[in-house]
């Protein structure tokens, strides 16, 4: 049986950036695989207040619509909910003209080499924050799980479904990533990161760039906190129940 993929995309307030990210989508799958490969796209609006939902339409086989913004990990889950496919891909909607330089983090999973790719993406143009977020999520990590990663703030990533399952609901807000690599490393999924030449939107140094980046650092340390007292909670359990 052909391998079937769910590409899931969640929205908020990109209705300038999706129609370009999902045509560019489209014309790399049909080109790389042709009728080698089923796959799906799965746009989530996370109650955007712009045309998100309007202009996705013609492009996405299936649309959910937020009644109001409910954060990332939520979107990503009712992306899950609607989707057939045993491998999934979790894409940012702003990736534009490279978003099909991603399908190639699904190879590593066909080859049932991993459970889990995660994209690598090249160093930005200009230099944007002062690297505390990313330094946080990456020491986080390493500290909850023992895992070293180069990516922990990355969106675009593949994983099989099967395994996705077994980690439960997605954790909410900018941490969403965070959070998954240390479930995954936890439940013993393999993982691995990949360059890939995806581009994005930045945020700069300005004022909406740093209430941005501060968001972010404060939903990366609640989430690093919530799995470790998870982690703590296990210990405790293992300790009371040998004794």
């Amino acid at each position: 049986m052909k391998p079937y993929l769910s590409i899931i995309i969640p929205a908020w307030n990109e209705a300038s950036t999706i129609p370009n990210t999902l045509q560019h989508l489209l014309n790399q799958a049909d080109l790389i695989w042709g009728t080698e490969m089923r796959f799906e796209i799965i746009v989530v609006d996370d109650g955007s207040v712009d045309n998100t939902y309007d202009v996705a339409w013609p492009w996405a086989d299936k649309l959910v619509k937020h009644d109001r913004r409910r954060g990332k990990g939520a979107a990503m889950q009712s992306g899950v909910a609607k989707a057939r496919g045993d491998l999934l891909l979790f894409l940012d909607a702003d990736l534009q003209a490279t978003a099909g330089e991603a399908l190639v983090l699904i190879a590593p999973l066909l080859r049932r080499e991993a459970d889990m790719a995660i994209a690598k993406l090249p160093l930005p143009g200009a230099k944007a924050g002062f690297g505390l977020v990313k330094g946080l999520a990456r020491r986080g990590i390493h500290r909850l799980s023992g895992y070293k990663t180069e990516a922990p703030l990355s969106g675009q990533r593949a994983v099989r479904a099967d395994r996705l399952r077994e980690l439960g609901g997605f954790a909410r807000g900018f941490g969403v990533e965070v959070a998954l690599t240390i479930d995954a490393v936890r439940h013993g999924l393999r993982i691995v990161e990949l360059d890939v030449p995806i581009t994005h939107r930045e945020t700069g140094r300005d004022w909406h760039g740093y209430m941005h980046r501060g968001r972010q650092f404060a939903a990366v340390g609640l989430t690093l906190l919530t799995r470790w007292k998870e982690r703590k909670q296990v210990w405790f359990s293992s300790d009371r129940s040998s004794i």
